[in-house]
């Protein structure tokens, strides 16, 4: 009989609280500019790191997708603030199976017209140079035509633009890119160089 009383209570309990946790998550896309500021400056995952954010990250995405995915993205900021970054060899590191991993790439820069830009839907990118620098091309869907389609398998799609900015990727930086953030990595900066890069995929 107490058993059976336990375990009433307990299905109540989550029948009342879950209602009220539910209402606890916050929701970025409901607060204002100011509000989605002071979230991102106060926010300690990536201040632990060392790393500064660039300043084309659009902050109300991270924190709309950081709620989304919470524990992803703070295993992704504790990794970048655990590891030994430039001992990491190439290669591809999971952290939490194909929901989390580290892409560590070795490769020299090249001219910007060499190379397309791309952009993923089942991941958002962390981007961090460790040695060398880079330019990161970005742009959007709207000035963008699809070069190739849409490969599922890969989660990439290649596109040709008519407009696009270059963020430089410098150690002691990193980038959050989404997918409508269309973007090319390795663009050198002066002259074709060698860049050592690491690349963290969050699944969406």
């Amino acid at each position: 009989m107490k058993q059976k009383i336990k375990l009433l209570v307990a299905v109540l309990f989550l029948l009342f609280a879950a209602p009220v946790f539910a209402r606890q998550q916050p929701d970025p896309a409901k607060w204002s500019d100011k509000q989605v500021a002071v979230w991102f400056a106060k926010s300690n995952w990536y201040k632990q790191t060392g790393l500064k954010p660039d300043i084309s990250i659009n902050k109300r995405e991270f924190a709309i997708r950081y709620y989304k995915n919470k524990s992803l993205w703070d295993k992704a900021f504790a990794f970048l603030l655990d590891a030994d970054l430039t001992a990491l060899k190439p290669g591809v590191y999971e952290l939490q199976g194909k929901d989390l991993f580290v892409k560590v790439t070795d490769y020299q820069t090249k001219s910007a017209e060499s190379i397309p830009f791309e952009s993923h839907s089942k991941y958002s990118d962390i981007h961090t140079v460790v040695s060398g620098m880079e330019y990161i091309g970005e742009s959007v869907p709207s000035v963008a035509t699809i070069k190739t389609p849409y490969n599922e398998e890969k989660d990439i799609a290649y596109y040709t633009v008519r407009k696009s900015r270059n963020l430089l990727g410098v150690p002691g930086k990193f980038f959050l890119l989404f997918p409508d953030n269309l973007h090319r990595q390795g663009v050198q900066v002066n002259k074709s160089e060698n860049l050592k890069k690491i690349v963290i995929k969050v699944k969406n």
